[in-house]
């Protein structure tokens, strides 16, 4: 019976204390100057409550637009935040992710994407 215990206690574990999976990229490849997309997909968190920010020299974005919240078989959640931007050299562009009272930055590196 204690077998079951644990087991039971390691899935509601796993399940409910999820951190999130996050990848910061633009819709085409990076280039200052041009008009571009910037994409924060957040994936495989639980529970659901979960704040995402877009940044530009650590300063909100407006008018971002945010997906439905989904989730998969297992009850881990998935999110896109996205907004139109034109990115100049110097800029600083962040996603950032809010689960569980931790927060954590995730940059956008426009000449990291110039090199693949």
């Amino acid at each position: 019976k204690k077998i079951y215990i644990l087991m039971y206690v390691f899935f509601r574990l796993f399940v409910l204390f999820s951190p999130p999976k996050v990848q910061v990229y633009s819709y085409q490849p990076g280039e200052y100057g041009k008009e571009n997309t910037l994409i924060c997909h957040v994936s495989g968190f639980h529970p659901p409550d979960i704040t995402i920010e877009l940044l530009k020299d650590e300063v909100v974005i407006p008018n971002t637009k945010l997906t439905d919240l989904a989730f998969e078989q297992d009850w881990h959640f998935h999110l896109t935040k996205s907004v139109s931007f034109t990115p100049s050299d110097g800029q600083k562009y962040t996603c950032r992710v809010t689960h569980r009272n931790m927060r954590k930055d995730y940059a956008w590196d426009a000449d990291l994407l110039k090199m693949l």
